[in-house]
Parts: structure tokens; sequence; C-alpha cells
């Protein structure tokens, strides 16, 4: 038998070499080639002999638009990264680490959508019997939900044809392979190949398809990058799976808007949507604690009060910098500023932050509840009872003001905080009944204020 031959396939842009280096050569990045077996050119790709006819162009001026139709999954937190529910023809990516509850969350979604429109489970990774085992012991009866195992592209594509489902879930697309490819499942082409099928049939025949996906060690969804782009829409499942939360961020939405959060509490019956998430991230201190500051951040159009818990203790040896839930690098920096620009300095201390809850934090707003939490700990003196506190610290020392920060204060007044330190250009225009706001301009005002 011939030797099949073997190329390297980009994981980035799918650009194919046909010698490993360390650099890939179409789209530039490092290490990303990975030895995948050489495909034939099929029909489809050849270079077609006649000529074609030529696209007509549309003016845009002329081009209807329509709101999009969308069917609500009846999980009102699963409804919120979506961007309000479902789009028909719409593709849904969502990936997250083993074992966090994709498949949990999505057969429900499946059971409540199968009482309203025709639904169907496609499981590559578990057989029948064990998805039959998990819906008993969720107290799910999705007598109508209809569940196909299969990993044959093939034969999934001509079921989706002949029963077209409005909502179908595939579990997952690293199990999927296609007759046309002789790699393995999982590889860069299978993947590539099987998700740009399945996508192609969602906006033929105006299907909802969810996809899901597997996550690297770095938490990236696995696969090549064409992965994301070819979807409408991608979401990722975080948290610690052994923490009862559990969280779902959109990064990408081409029917609504990114990083909305949906908040999720995982219990014997299944993931159940949070009504009230803030208390999820405030811990109850019967006394004021030094070290602890009470951020209002802002996913998507939702404000979320979150604790920010900082400890500063003595160095023996190389000072520690260790986040949790927060970007390192930006804490170095706002050691830096706190040093430079307010006196504080840090630089035989170990610091160690944590956002409560294992809420992921990625706005730049969060600066000051961070600096403020790094001060009260290392003087060991608490902050203010029932003071919430944002800003972005610029390296000059100057607090910058936070989108939506109207919102932010309302929530907070609303949960019965009365007191906010907030950049000075956030300073409401009317007073926010229920609670007092100072502004600051700079860090070191920030640090006299709290020190008053």
């Amino acid at each position: 038998m011939s030797k099949n031959k073997t190329v390297y396939l980009c994981s980035e842009c799918g650009a194919d070499s046909p010698k490993w280096q360390g650099q890939c050569p179409g789209c530039g990045a490092w290490n990303t080639l990975v030895e995948s077996v050489a495909e034939e050119k099929s029909a489809s790709h050849r270079r077609f002999q006649s000529p074609m006819s030529a696209a007509k162009a549309q003016p845009l001026a002329e081009i209807e638009a329509h709101e999009a139709v969308r069917i609500s999954t009846g999980i009102r937190e699963f409804d919120r990264p979506l961007g309000g529910g479902l789009v028909a023809g719409g593709v849904v990516l969502i990936g997250g680490d083993p074992g966090i509850g994709k498949s949990t969350l999505l057969l429900q979604t499946l059971a409540k959508l199968s009482e309203r429109v025709d639904a169907l489970y496609i499981s590559g990774e578990e057989s029948g019997e064990q998805v039959a085992l998990r819906a008993r012991r969720l107290g799910i009866a999705a007598s109508r939900l209809k569940l196909l195992t299969e990993i044959n592209l093939e034969k999934i594509l001509a079921l989706l044809k002949s029963e077209r489902p409005e909502v179908a879930v595939v579990d997952s697309i690293q199990t999927l392979w296609s007759e046309q490819l002789n790699s393995a499942p999982g590889s860069v082409a299978q993947v590539r190949e099987c998700a740009a099928q399945l996508t192609r049939l969602a906006k033929q025949i105006a299907i909802t398809i969810i996809l899901v996906g597997h996550v690297t060690k770095e938490g990236a969804l696995a696969g090549p990058r064409v992965l994301e782009h070819v979807v409408d829409t991608v979401l990722y499942f975080e948290g610690d799976t052994h923490s009862s939360f559990r969280l779902i961020r959109a990064v990408k939405n081409r029917f609504g808007a990114v990083n909305e959060l949906g908040v999720f509490a995982m219990t014997e019956t299944g993931l159940k949507s949070v009504d009230n998430p803030s208390a999820l991230f405030l811990s109850q201190h019967e006394r004021d604690v030094p070290g602890t500051a009470i951020l209002v951040t802002q996913e998507g159009a939702r404000p979320l009060l979150v604790e920010i818990q900082a400890l500063v203790d003595s160095a023996h040896g190389n000072p520690r910098r260790l986040t949790v839930g927060l970007d390192a690098q930006r804490l170095a920096m706002l050691l830096a500023v706190l040093h430079r620009h307010a006196g504080i300095a840090c630089f035989d201390q170990d610091v160690f932050i944590n956002a409560v809850g294992g809420v992921r934090i990625i706005e730049p707003a969060a600066d000051l509840a961070v600096a403020l939490a790094i001060v009260s700990s290392l003087k060991n003196r608490a902050l203010p009872d029932k003071l919430i506190v944002f800003g972005e610290v610029g390296l000059a020392g100057e607090i910058r003001p936070a989108p939506r920060g109207q919102e932010r204060l309302k929530e907070a007044a609303k949960l019965g905080f009365t007191h906010a330190i907030v950049p000075r250009a956030n300073l409401p225009r009317r007073p926010i009944p229920g609670i007092h706001v100072t502004g600051v301009a700079r860090i070191d005002d920030a640090v006299r204020t709290c020190s008053s």
C-alpha cells in the first residue's frame, strides 16, 4: 500500500505547508502547523473549464432589511447572551471546559424548545442510553425531543434535509468526520469542512444549528480559527467545575451585542437561571474586612456588583503577583502607578488579587477598585461600609471615566449601597436617591478620600 502523503495545516488560518516550519506561511502565526493527511482535490475545488455567469450587484438602499424573528429558548439567562433568542438560519458555537455543563444546558434547552418546535439532538460523544440517563437524572420529560447518535457528516446532513427540524444541536463538532476527507475526526481539515457544510445547510433550509466545541488548555476553542469566523455566534462557558456557578459569555454575535453575560447555578436538577447575579459575587462579612472593595462592572447591558479582594503581605524572596479573574499584566501596571503617583510602595510585598465568585473581569473600569483594595490591605484599614468603586486608572495617575456610569450607580443604589467613589467625569448631573457620589480626578485623590 502506498503511504499517505502528509501536509502541515495551520490551526489558525487553515493554510497548508509541505513541511513543518515554525511560522505559518499564510497568517504568520508561530507554532500553529499541525501534521495531517493530504486531501485530494475534489471536483468542487478544481478550476471550472466553462466560464461562469457574472454575479449581479444590488444597491444597498434597495435591500429591504427585516428584524430577525427570534425563538426563545425558554431559559432567560441563555437568551441574554444570544441577544434575545435563537435566529432561524443562525449557527451558534458554544465552548467550555470538560464537565462544565454544556451538554446539560443544551439538553435542558432542547427539552423546552421541543414543546413548541421540532428539535433534534445529535450526539457524537455519548450513546443514546447515556443521554437518556442524563435526561432522567435531570428530571427532563422530553417526549417530543428526537435523538440521533451519529458522527458521519453525510448521514447527518441527509437527516437534517429530510427531517428539517427548527433547532438542532451537534455535540460535538470535533467528533464529526466526512467521507470526502481521509484525516481523522477532530483534525483541522475535518473540523473546518464539517462546520462549513453544516453552516451552508443551515442557511439554505433556515434551521438553527448549535455546535458544541472543545477548548484547549489555554481556554481557546480548539480547531482552526476559521471555525469562529464561519459561525454567527460564539459563546464561552466559564466557571470553576468545583463551584456551582456557571457563566456564559458572548464574544461574537451577528444578531446581537457581544460581552453579554448569562449567569447560572448548577443544581441536582440541572442549570438554573440566577435572578440576582450580584448576590453571587458579594461575600457576606460579619464585620468590615481590610483588602476588599466592591466594584460595579458592566457586562453588556447588565451592571454587576463584584467583590474584589486583595492580600498584600511581606515577601520572602522574590515578590509574587497573582490574580484570579483579572489581568496579571494590568496588576503590575497598577502597582507602578500607585508607587509613582500615590507613594504606595509594594516592591517588597506579595500581592494577590481575587474576583469573588469565579467571574472574569476584562474591562479596565476595575482598575480603581483593585488599587483601593491593595491600599486597604497594605494599611490594614477597611474601606467605608456600603461603598462601591469603579474607574480606569491611567499611567499618568489620572482616573478615566467608565461607560454607562449612571446605570452602575443606579444598580448600586438599588442594592443598598450608600457611597460611591467614581471618576469625576461620571458624576451624575442629578442626585441619585440613596447614594452619595464622590468624584476623583487622580489616584492620589482616591487614596486620600478613602483614608479620610
